[in-house]
Formats: C-alpha cells, structure tokens, sequence
C-alpha cells in the first residue's frame, strides 16, 4: 500500500513539473518573440544555408529548450527535495552531453561554424554517454558497442538538423520519440530521473511547438535542433536500444525494430536525403529542397498538412513502440516481418515522393514555407 502511495505522489509531482515546465516554455518563449526580432538569423547572402521558404524569421527555440529543461530541473531538485539526480552518473553524462549539443548549436547559429568542428563536437557528445556508462549494448565486443554508440549520437543528431526544414516538422517528431520513451517509462512503473528529462522535454517541446506550427512565428535554429538530437540520442540508447522493460527475451532484432519504429521519420528522411544525392552525384552534406517533407509540398499539400502527415505516422509510431514491449509476449519471426515490412514500406513511399520532385516542375504549395539553417539540410 505504501509502494502505491508513493507511485501516486510521484506522478502527481511530475504532472506538476509538466505543466509547470509547459507554462514555462510558452511564456519564455512569447518573450523571446516581443524581443529578440533577429537573434539566430543568418546572413541571407550565405550560400551555405538553403531555405524552403524565403521568410527569415528568429531562430531562438532552443535557447528556450536549454532554459527550461536547466530551471524545471533546479525547481524539481528544490522544491521537491530530491537531489538523486547530482548522485547519478549516468543522468549528469546525459546533462553534459546536452550542454556541449546546446553550445556547438548556439555557435553555429551565432558564427556558421566548420562542419568539422560540429563533428566533433557530436563526437564528444557521444564520449560523454559512454564515459558515464550510457552506450549501446547490442554486441559482446565493447569496441562495436563504443563505435555503434558514436556513430547512433552522431547520426541522430544529423538526422535531427537535416529533418528541421518546415514549420513544425522537428518539434512533431521529436514529441512523437519523447512521448514513445514516457510510454515506455510510464508502464514500467519505474520513475526515474530519465523519467524527469523526458517530462521536462516534452513540456519545452509543446510550449515551443506552439510557435513552431505553421505558420511559424519563431524556429529552433540549430540550438534547438543539435540539442534536441543528443536528447533523442540519449533517449534512445536508454529505452530504446537498451530497454529494461521489455516483457519478452531482450532479441537483437527486437531491439534494432524497436528503434527503428521509434526513430522512424528521421531514419527514414536521411536514408532518402542521402541515398538520392549520392546516386545523383551530389554531396549528402550540401543543403537542398529535397526532403521527404518537401516532397509532400511538391506533391500538392500545404505546409500544415505535411506536418499533420507526421503527426499522424509519430503517432502510429508511439502504437507500435507500445505494442512491441508491452503487448506481444513471444516473439515469432511473423512479427519480423510486419514491423520490418512497415518501415520498409514507409520508406519505399518516401523514395517514391521524392522520386517525384525530379520529374515535377510543379512549385509548392504555398509560398512561405519554413526554413533550414543548416549544413546538413
């Protein structure tokens, strides 16, 4: 009865936190509109950043992002007596992590930095999970374990920037992976301070979709979007990748469809980015309008409507995260292939919208959509 007592107190605490951190984030973020009028807008004349729409718009996301996450934590730690948090390693690599993705985006929205020096930065991202005994424990070696770690954080932090190119698009997306992880979490019964994280960033990133929806009034920047990737990174290694709270035998396969369901937008918008570059000749990492969220506009849909298409396939995402850890008892190869079989085929339509744009001299549909201000867009 006690242990009972106890869950209910805590989860009335962070529903507490949530809204409080939600009222937070709109407030914030309705200052940093009245204002910051151009902070985190770039030189229009830079040809490095490609843009769908032509409207420069401050980019100031995820300044509010780091700001709500850092005090929603210190009101948790003060308010609610509970300092756990300073006595995990595991939580301040994951802090650490967020800090150095929140600097090397403020300095790239600040100075247009190297594309080298953002690598690094990511690299050491992921050195900060792994030192801190965060990493993906997939193979008995560690070395593979180590390197499939460094390549998951820096590629989910890619794949985030890359898929920030249309009002709402990121923000929708990123709540679909967070919502996923709380699910997860939630039906555990096991709250945590990870728990806490994935609460406070689902918050900011309502509070900042708000302004994000089309159309926008602000954008993340890579602030936003370089913090957002190590968060999802970090999520995704701890309940994802390394689930605890499975109910069936903890199978490779299972783990690899796990992540690839919840990280189904982002994986699938770089493998088409990068794929049809390459076979064109084309640098992956040279900006373009040829995403699959572009590829919807091409196709005819408003911006609203494309990002509600995400919406929609984030959603059905969060369905079948739940139903893969929760619901099905035995694993049997059928279940292989239908979960496999759906992302293949989700990514099969993708290639073939995007197929689209090269045959189509149709313009999109509306003639202000959201922006990319990014390297890797």
């Amino acid at each position: 009865m006690k242990d009972i007592v106890n869950h209910n107190y805590h989860l009335f605490i962070y529903a507490v936190l949530f809204l409080g951190s939600l009222a937070f984030s709109f407030l914030i973020n309705s200052l940093f509109l009245r204002f910051f009028f151009t902070l985190g807008i770039r030189n229009t004349n830079d040809g490095t950043v490609i843009r769908w729409g032509s409207m420069s718009k401050p980019a100031v996301g995820g300044l509010s992002f780091y700001i709500v996450f850092l005090l929603s934590l210190a009101t948790y730690s003060v308010f609610f007596n509970n300092n756990d948090a300073l006595y995990n390693s595991q939580f301040m690599g994951f802090i650490m992590a967020m800090a150095i993705g929140f600097l090397i985006g403020l300095a790239d929205d600040a100075y247009n930095t190297k594309p080298v020096l953002k690598f690094l930065a990511q690299v050491l991202c992921a050195f900060s999970f792994i030192f801190t005994g965060t990493y993906i424990d997939l193979f008995d070696n560690m070395i593979l374990n180590y390197l499939l770690t460094i390549f998951w954080v820096v590629g989910i932090m890619n794949s985030v920037n890359m898929l920030d190119n249309m009002d709402g698009i990121t923000s929708t997306v990123s709540l679909g992976v967070i919502i996923s992880a709380v699910v997860v979490i939630t039906m555990s019964n096991d709250i945590n301070n990870l728990y806490l994280a994935s609460i406070i960033g689902l918050s900011a990133g309502q509070g900042f979709l708000y302004f994000n929806w089309h159309p926008s009034k602000m954008y993340m920047g890579d602030t936003g979007s370089q913090f957002l990737g190590v968060f999802l990174a970090g999520i995704g290694i701890m309940f994802f990748w390394n689930n605890p709270y499975h109910i069936t035998e903890s199978l490779p396969i299972k783990k690899i469809l796990t992540v690839a369901i919840a990280f189904l937008l982002p994986l699938v918008d770089t493998t088409v980015v990068v794929v049809n570059r390459i076979s064109k000749g084309k640098s992956p990492f040279i900006g373009g309008k040829d995403h699959t969220t572009h590829s919807l506009a091409y196709l005819g849909l408003k911006d609203n409507q494309v990002a509600w298409v995400y919406a929609a396939i984030s959603l059905i995402s969060v369905i079948l995260v739940y139903v893969l850890n929760f619901l099905i008892t035995t694993w049997d190869i059928l279940y292989t292939v239908i979960f496999a079989g759906y992302f293949l085929i989700v990514l099969a339509v993708f290639f073939y919208t995007t197929s689209r744009i090269r045959v189509t001299t149709k313009k999109p549909a509306e003639a202000t959509p959201a922006y990319s201000t990014s390297h890797y867009n």
